[in-house]
């Protein structure tokens, strides 16, 4: 779109790494100097796609951030959860108004209906952010283009982590085999007329938020086991490994480290952090630690999304939960993969600072 600031996103390699037919082409950004983090007044998130639903939600409110049930509009069709998770993100700073969408649910009829019974308007999406390359975060995602692209701007980005997100993973049984997992081939976006902008440094998105780049794992945090992940790519599908890892692991499938998975946060004016986890398979505690050295705050205000904690050990999470309190939010909202443990967990040793959400939740903070 012709007035959205990509500043930021000028300050690249001369490089581009082609990517498709019909000259569209991937941007990897420059390993370049700090970047200016914008400060934003408020923040209105949407849960468009969870993992559960509750039609007894109540509001509630934690350190000025609140919550409100979203109800569909239609008394016949309830709103659908699934494994997996989009975030519609309205930042605001003065008149400056963006709308985000993180992620994209497992499913296009998730989200996509979701969004109509919410009355939630897709045209006013300014910029597509994806998390990480799990399929619960991106099945939805070209559903969910075919029936909006039209809409929306004609420069429409997508801002992924990096070059790992566009692996082929796969998901192993108890027996040993492998099944697929899921792969986004960029020739689909550049198909849709989507550019990618690969974020493997800290990015500024339409001076309003900020990704994280690759995460520093400094933490007493573990990747927890998920999927399996194969370096290789074939006609323009599948990732380009050799600009980050060593020439052995073409063609490997390996245990999933998420090498590129990065979150999503915001600055909010006299509050601090928001950093937002899709899935948090790095750690959310590196996570954050990530959002304070590259933007240079170290308020952090909220810590949401989803920390891929439901499958860890008691003891595991017993620790994590203490190092996630030494970094003293006012405020925290698992979501999705978190895991009913870690929200027990959670109340027990940040007592009154922790907010529930469900499938249509809106959450605000800020005035």
């Amino acid at each position: 779109m012709a007035n959205f600031n990509r500043r930021d996103a000028l300050k690249m390699s001369a490089g581009f790494a082609a990517a498709t037919a019909g000259g569209f082409s991937c941007i990897e950004l420059a390993k370049a100097g700090p970047i200016q983090v914008p400060t934003i007044d408020k923040l209105s998130v949407r849960v468009i796609v969870d993992s559960a639903s509750d039609i007894f939600f109540k509001p509630a409110e934690v350190a000025g951030v609140k919550t409100e049930p979203g109800r569909s509009s239609n008394s016949l069709l309830p709103l659908h959860s699934e494994w997996g998770l989009s975030l519609f993100l309205e930042p605001q700073r003065g008149d400056l108004k963006r709308t985000l969408l993180l992620d994209f649910g497992w499913t296009p009829e998730a989200i996509n209906g979701n969004m109509e019974l919410l009355k939630v308007d897709p045209s006013k999406v300014d910029a597509l952010v994806m998390s990480h390359g799990h399929w619960d975060h991106l099945g939805g995602i070209m559903g969910f283009l075919d029936r909006h692209r039209k809409s929306m701007p004609s420069d429409l980005t997508i801002y992924a982590g990096g070059e790992d997100n566009f692996c082929q993973r796969y998901q192993r049984s108890q027996g040993g085999d492998l099944s697929d997992y899921g792969m986004l081939d960029r020739r689909d976006l550049a198909k849709r007329d989507v550019k990618v902008m690969l974020c493997e440094t800290p990015t500024v998105i339409g001076d309003v938020a900020f990704t994280t780049g690759k995460i520093k794992r400094n933490s007493i945090e573990k990747v927890l086991p998920n999927s399996m992940v194969e370096f290789k790519q074939k006609d323009g599908a599948g990732c380009n490994w050799s600009h980050y890892l060593p020439a052995e692991m073409e063609g490997k499938i390996v245990p999933d480290e998420h090498i590129h998975e990065h979150a999503t946060c915001f600055n909010l004016k006299d509050k601090g952090l928001i950093v937002i986890s899709s899935c948090g398979h790095v750690g959310i505690v590196n996570s954050v630690r990530q959002a304070m050295e590259v933007s240079g705050v170290d308020k952090v205000h909220a810590i949401m999304g989803g920390f891929h904690l439901g499958p860890a050990p008691a003891d595991y999470l017993t620790q994590v939960v203490a190092e996630i309190g030494k970094l003293n939010p006012d405020v925290l909202i698992p979501m999705h993969c978190s895991g009913l443990n870690f929200t027990q967990e959670a109340h027990r040793q940040m007592r009154g600072k922790v907010l529930t959400t469900t499938t249509g939740t809106r959450i605000t903070f800020g005035a």
